[in-house]
């Protein structure tokens, strides 16, 4: 006798149907990080380490913008739901319209960050490689905010392929493209480090192209595939999917944040101990894929179910994404501790960087659990349309909690000898422990919600 229901099954299998194909474009994506930082580390530690600064400055933007557009997912499944299919073009367009005032504020921000790099004292030598990587990065991102809308309607339409299959070509284009840049082949200027910013800008706009042409093309969009024709501009729209996915981008943003504060605030302890946390970092952030594909799921999921208006299905999806994400921490935790001492042999041949990882991987995989149940109770939130609270439950959680209790243990004496990047470990684990019951209870509110409705 199985132990699930048949319901029960079809919504596992469903949320995995879509989860499976996000992860794998997510660990696409995630993996033009690490072949930079593999890449840019086998030119020198200083490389590296400026890698790592120009990363800690443009992912969380990045990610902002992703929390922002992630607002179009919930809001066209909950119409495809309610098979209202006349109106997905131009809610679809009007994602675009925002994608495309985010990009071009994006770019703005990262040719503007000379004073913020002396402010936090990052490292003389290490400054203008950082501004080159963030300067050609900065042409690449109104096509990354275009790709990140286009993957949002294409996920609300259940459709999740593309957005493994793009993100794959990517990375294929990432790695030559880098090669050439990095060491000055094919009649360029060798660039070092800062190539690696050079060569993502091609590839998001590559990214957004393709994914421009599956939309316009495949025959899955054909019940509401998005067109400019006509070319509709709806202000209320906008300022909806503004208001709507401005928390989710913070709360994504103040999550990321801590990593990149952390990375500026032990950058003026050298070379060794950034590109150490960096590794870990990096690594960390591929497994942290899987419970965030499917967070996405559970978004669609429950947005579409309460189009059709079907509690019992909205209450399903919740619990199964719960249960999944909850295994994926346990596994991914474990995997963390037993493969700490070999992950960073990927990266470097410096003996004093991989030491300083592996300890770090092991806080790592401390905080997996936690980090599993708070980003699913935060993929179904969006898919009840809830943002405000949860973004102050993060706020509260990783710049009340988190990053205090980092600084306090990492750079001071006051409760014990300062242990560097190791005490800003401990409190990201303390920080997302507090996210994660924060928002559970916040979730088990919006359930009695729906029982009660």
């Amino acid at each position: 006798m199985s132990i699930l229901s048949a319901s029960r099954r079809l919504e596992l299998s469903l949320q995995l149907k879509l989860a499976l194909p996000i992860l794998g474009g997510q660990l696409a994506q995630t993996a033009n990080g690490f072949v930079d930082t593999v890449m840019a580390g086998r030119v020198s530690a200083t490389d590296l380490a400026a890698v790592a600064v120009g990363a800690s400055v443009w992912v969380p933007l990045f990610l902002f913008m992703a929390g922002v557009l992630m607002s179009v997912t919930p809001i066209l499944s909950r119409q495809l739901g309610a098979a209202a299919y006349h109106r997905i073009s131009p809610l679809a367009q009007q994602a675009l319209w925002l994608a495309l005032g985010l990009g071009l504020c994006g770019a703005l921000v990262l040719r503007s960050m000379a004073p913020v790099l002396h402010w936090m004292d990052v490292d003389t030598a290490m400054r203008p490689m950082v501004l080159g990587y963030l300067e050609g990065l900065s042409w690449g991102i109104p096509g990354a905010a275009l790709f990140l809308a286009l993957r949002s309607y294409t996920e609300a339409m259940a459709h999740t392929r593309p957005v493994l299959w793009i993100s794959v070509i990517g990375l294929l284009i990432n790695i030559p493209t880098n090669y050439v840049l990095i060491y000055g082949k094919l009649g360029f200027e060798p660039l070092g480090g800062a190539g690696c910013g050079w060569a993502t800008a091609v590839v998001f706009w590559c990214m957004a192209l393709m994914m421009a042409l599956y939309i316009r093309f495949h025959r899955a969009y054909r019940r509401a595939r998005l067109t400019l024709k006509p070319l509709v501009f709806e202000p209320k729209q906008v300022s909806y999917m503004l208001r709507l996915g401005l928390p989710v981008g913070m709360t994504i943003f103040f999550e990321v944040s801590i990593f990149a504060v952390i990375a500026l605030l032990i950058s003026s302890l050298g070379p060794v101990i950034v590109a150490g946390h960096q590794i870990a970092l990096n690594f960390a952030s591929l497994v942290f894929m899987l419970p965030l594909s499917l967070a996405i799921a559970v978004t669609v999921r429950i947005s579409n179910e309460r189009g059709r208006g079907d509690g019992e299905a909205v209450r399903r999806a919740a619990s199964t994404s719960l249960w999944l994400t909850g295994g994926a921490g346990i596994c991914a935790g474990i995997c963390l501790w037993l493969l700490r001492e070999q992950v960073p042999l990927i990266y470097t041949d410096n003996p004093a960087v991989q030491q300083l990882a592996a300890g770090l991987l092991l806080y790592a995989a401390l905080y997996q659990v936690s980090d599993a149940f708070q980003v699913a109770a935060n993929g179904a939130l969006r898919g009840f349309e809830d943002t405000a609270v949860p973004m102050v439950y993060t706020l509260l959680s990783y710049w009340g909690i988190g990053l205090p209790v980092g600084f306090i243990l990492g750079r001071t004496d006051w409760l014990v000898p300062a242990m560097g990047p190791a005490g800003f470990w401990i409190g990201l684990l303390a920080g997302l422990t507090s996210a994660a019951v924060l928002l559970g209870w916040r979730l088990r509110w919006r359930l009695r919600q729906v029982i009660r409705a």
